[in-house]
């Protein structure tokens, strides 16, 4: 494929997502499966062009809005060429050809606008903080009131990608065995900051194609996301709920962490997702769990006969993803599904469904990849009024790990892409007195 054919297709792609109601890595999956003639390198080049417009949606919207031009994928592709690339009309020339499957030439608005970026990079000093950092409108009044004075630099740290975490399974072996075995096929691990069965990779290497990853012996995992499991407290032998349990993330961690014995229980609404999670939990030598969908009136039966039969009961809420926003720039400008204020009302429903489950002396974990106080904090401190039976344990005391520190002050677990190097997480440890 020639490059000016990858970047017609880039356009091409760019249109959909713009165009679409569903999430740019669906989109993505949906074109890519339509066009298999289209090579692994050529892929590589349009998913990691595409990805990079997205984040830089807010600033090259500003330059285009300069210009007069309509802001189209056409004329975002050719921004970034420009500002990103440096390239130049002989370049551009080069790639806006109209021959064959070629992007069509570029017009004299189109050229004299190219031009007019010529020598310019993506940022500019006259550009106002939130497009600089690539902060949507709705969000801006709420971030800003979170992170003060460091508003700026908290979100500057979300535009980048998110580094590629593992997380060794400890039923199959333990961290130093992991990196010696991705060392033998040539893949560069460091160990976590924070997490103690974490390993972040230099770069993105093909884990596919590691005896590790086949082996089940690591998963990839975002660190933050492995403390959530690590914080439950889950031990051999207790029973477990992981109530939005989704593809089994979080609950291969509470398997380890119970070295397969006792039970764990992953329910969630969505049949097909919990499904996904099997083959997972084969690959990995887990066999203390069991999968119950909520779209089954016989397992919803099955729930409310629990009432104080949890040791540990795991909520990893539905929210509004702010903490992902490295992963998928596109959900700072696009919302797929409900408003905030009904995954507020959700998330509310959720804890008051599960909160007779928990034995008293367990633990309610409640967590989410939100941002925002009114997803966290808020929730919990309304839940704590409602159920007074309820009392908050501190991130140090459900910290055990001794020799390290936990990586934020109490009471909460609060991760940030800048402080941390995760991404955005939330959660709070509940105890039922």
């Amino acid at each position: 494929m020639k490059p000016s054919a990858r970047i017609a297709s880039t356009i091409d792609l760019l249109a959909r997502i713009n165009a679409g109601r569903i999430p740019m890595d669906n989109v993505i999956r949906d074109f890519m499966a339509a066009r298999r003639f289209i090579g692994s390198k050529d892929r590589t080049s349009i998913v990691e062009r595409t990805y990079r417009i997205m984040r830089a949606h807010a600033r090259l919207g500003w330059w285009i809005a300069q210009s007069g031009l309509k802001d189209i994928s056409r004329v975002r592709v050719l921004a970034d060429l420009v500002l990103n690339e440096q390239a130049d009309e002989e370049a551009l020339e080069a790639i806006f050809t109209g021959e064959g499957h070629d992007a069509q030439p570029l017009d004299a608005a189109e050229l004299s606008f190219a031009e007019s970026l010529f020598g310019k990079s993506i940022d500019d000093g006259g550009m106002p903080v939130s497009v600089r950092c690539e902060c949507p409108e709705w969000a801006e009044e709420k971030l800003k009131a979170l992170f003060g004075a460091d508003f700026e630099s908290h979100l500057a740290a979300m535009i980048d990608p998110a580094p590629l975490d593992l997380r060794v399974n400890t039923i199959k072996g333990n961290r130093d065995e992991a990196m010696e075995s991705l060392k033998k096929d040539k893949v560069q691990v460091q160990k976590t900051q924070h997490s103690p069965i974490g390993l972040r990779a230099e770069g993105k290497p093909f884990m596919s194609d590691t005896k590790a990853f086949k082996s089940g012996l690591v998963e990839i995992q975002d660190e933050g996301s492995q403390l959530i499991g690590l914080i439950s407290g889950a031990k051999p032998g207790m029973r477990v709920l992981d109530f939005c349990a989704g593809g089994g993330g979080k609950t291969l961690v509470l398997a380890a962490m119970m070295n397969n014995k006792g039970n764990i229980v992953a329910m969630d609404n969505d049949t097909r997702r919990l499904e996904k999670g099997k083959p997972r939990y084969r690959k990995a030598g887990v066999h203390n769990v069991e999968t119950r969908s909520l779209a089954e009136e016989q397992n919803r039966k099955w729930l409310r006969r629990q009432k104080e039969a949890m040791d540990v009961v795991l909520v990893d809420a539905p929210c509004s993803s702010s903490g992902t926003w490295r992963r998928n720039p596109d959900l700072r400008w696009k919302w797929y599904g409900p408003s905030l204020e009904e995954i507020k009302t959700m998330q509310s429903e959720i804890l008051d469904r599960v909160a007779d489950k928990v034995k008293p002396g367990g633990r309610l974990i409640y967590a989410t990849c939100s941002l925002f106080p009114e997803e966290n904090e808020e929730q919990v401190e309304a839940f704590l009024s409602r159920y007074p039976g309820y009392r908050l344990l501190p991130l140090s005391k459900a910290w055990e790990w001794q020799g390290t520190e936990p990586p934020c002050a109490d009471p909460y677990l609060r991760l940030f892409p800048k402080d941390h190097h995760t991404d955005g997480f939330f959660a709070a440890v509940l105890i039922k007195q």
